[in-house]
């Protein structure tokens, strides 16, 4: 394997990262002050000064905001760009490349559940999300050095750092409202845009510099994002502090106590990666026997729970999860398998312009930006007319769309000119239609669990769920393993029959699941029943903006 220590700052680096920042504080300060003044308080503030109106938002919900952008640049960073670094510049086999992409995506989604529990009893949100930006910006800077050792150590810096903290930005968040304060809804949703907008100007940017092909340069630019979020914490510290956590209850000698506990296991879990990370198909293994167990667990409580009509939301809530992690297996694609097709395999000349590999990404991105408030209007005037857009219908919508996605690349592929290469159009369409089907299936999915799960299994059910996208992350990387090598000499139509084979089986079998969820519909909608008068089925697409699926 290729290996380098030099560490280049580049001046392209510092240019293109401060002008991105610049563009981010424009847009991003207009866009609060629209949200939280004029549509909260359209009659009381037009005569007020714009220092006036900005001093209504809630204290620390701006900053939050920001902070949210610069903490995911460094996540988008790594995981539009991990695999693509793994192959390209240290030398790792495609195989092992989305091995190590599939406990990424295991790893931080997992240890969510777990930063919420570290800071609530021992660090606070503030410090458990300052101490896990520190360990990103370390990480980072580690991954630039260009070798695998530091890329092993980096990640493990990285990923307890990003899998604890995001949570405690939620946290901090939403303590900044009463529970009657209607603009919550208004500050999720600009913490929402926050965090898509840093995932779109961190796969620009790496897009940038992987055409360059300067790596360094790149994890530079993250490790200053991450920086900048810790520097914005600092200079909002007061107003960041934990406002309902059992910590607080705390005397000052237990807190000590309890903050060098857990600093320690904020420390630990460090080297606890690391090996695990050595030897990702054990932890991949590990992830989906965990999973598996979780599952085995809570068909046993449902089986034995005495309440008849939460044991039916229980079986119910165990088939749409069932649904959920067939989608996001085909989801967690995209920074894998399909980007090394997009890479060896598409024409990404596009008028002229060459389009790199992370830039597709983008497709994403700026669909659910756009359409996450067109989704939840057109849902809404639906619902008005009497249409009945329920929680089934979503999964069962969401699957079969991001399997037609998948079956669009093998008719790309089909029609391929002599040299194998496919039109972008066909990979364009792909991303489209998987973005849509996000809309409809991830902002009900938080949701689905505080409306099926019983009282005393809330937390299990609701970390089963994080624990989805998990294991889907495995499961996509023993998918992406099978892609062919790019070999010298190696055209792309000698590859593309393993491609089509691949994306045949994976899309076919979304779609037929999906067929299967729709014959389910009448049953699940039979048996999920709730207790007292309810929002209208799936309006929780119109009230709750949350999306876990990158950070």
């Amino acid at each position: 394997m290729h290996c380098s220590n030099e560490v280049r700052f580049t001046p392209g680096a510092i240019s293109i990262t401060m002008a991105a920042y610049r563009i981010v504080y424009t847009i991003a300060l207009a866009g609060i002050y629209a949200s939280f003044t004029v549509t909260s308080y359209p009659s009381e503030t037009s005569l007020l000064t714009l220092r006036q109106k900005l001093s209504q938002i809630p204290q620390g919900s701006g900053a939050l905001f920001f902070i949210q952008i610069f903490a995911t640049l460094g996540f988008a960073v790594l995981y539009s760009t991990l695999v693509l670094y793994a192959t390209k510049k240290l030398g790792f086999s495609n195989k092992e490349a989305t091995a190590i992409m599939g406990v990424f995506g295991a790893f931080n989604y997992g240890l969510h559940l777990f930063g919420g529990y570290l800071a609530g009893r021992f660090l606070s949100n503030r410090n458990l999300f300052v101490g896990g930006m520190m360990l990103q910006v370390i990480g980072c800077f580690c991954i630039s050095g260009g070798t695998t050792h530091l890329l092993y150590w980096g990640l493990a810096l990285f990923l307890t750092g990003s899998g604890l903290n995001v949570t405690c930005l939620n946290l901090m968040l939403t303590q900044r409202f009463k529970p009657e304060d209607t603009r919550r809804e208004s500050a999720f949703l600009w913490n929402y845009a926050g965090m898509n907008l840093g995932f779109f100007i961190g796969f620009t940017v790496a897009g940038y510099y992987q055409l360059q092909g300067d790596y360094t340069s790149l994890f530079i630019f993250a490790t200053v994002g991450n920086f900048l979020a810790i520097v914005l914490a600092a200079g909002n510290w007061k107003v960041l502090k934990d406002l309902n956590t059992p910590l607080l209850d705390a005397t000052p000698s237990q807190f000590k106590l309890r903050f060098l506990a857990g600093a320690a296991i904020l420390v630990g879990l460090v080297p606890l990666v690391y090996i695990m990370l050595q030897h990702s198909e054990f932890s991949g293994n590990l992830v989906i026997c965990v999973g598996g167990l979780i599952a085995a667990i809570l068909a046993f409580l449902a089986f034995r729970h005495k309440d008849a009509r939460e044991r039916n939301n229980m079986w119910a809530y165990m088939i749409l999860t069932s649904g959920s992690l067939v989608f996001w297996t085909l989801y967690q694609m995209a920074p894998s398998g399909l980007q090394i097709f997009a890479t060896d395999n598409v024409n990404r000349m596009v008028w002229g312009v060459e389009i790199a590999p992370q830039w597709i990404q983008n497709i994403n991105s700026f669909i659910i930006m756009i359409g996450g408030p067109l989704t939840a209007m057109l849902f809404d005037s639906l619902r008005k007319k009497g249409w009945n857009i329920d929680l089934s219908r979503q999964f069962a919508a969401a699957l079969i769309l991001i399997g037609i996605g998948f079956l669009a690349l093998p008719l790309g592929i089909m029609l391929a000119g002599s040299d194998g290469m496919v039109g972008f159009k066909w990979i364009f369409i792909s991303y489209l239609l998987q973005s849509v089907g996000e809309l409809l299936i991830s902002p009900v999915g938080y949701a689905m669990v505080g409306r099926l799960a019983p009282r005393q299994y809330q937390g299990i059910m609701m970390g089963s769920f994080m624990l989805v996208t998990g294991v889907a992350s495995v499961i996509s990387s023993w998918f992406s393993g099978m892609v062919p090598e790019a070999k010298e000499g190696l055209s792309a139509a000698a590859t593309n029959p393993t491609y089509t084979s691949i994306f045949s089986t994976l899309g076919w079998a979304s779609v037929a699941i999906g067929i299967v969820m729709v014959a389910l519909i009448p049953f699940l909608r039979k048996i999920i029943k709730d207790s007292e008068a309810s929002p209208e089925p799936g309006a929780e697409l119109a009230t709750l903006p949350v999306a876990e699926l990158h950070a």
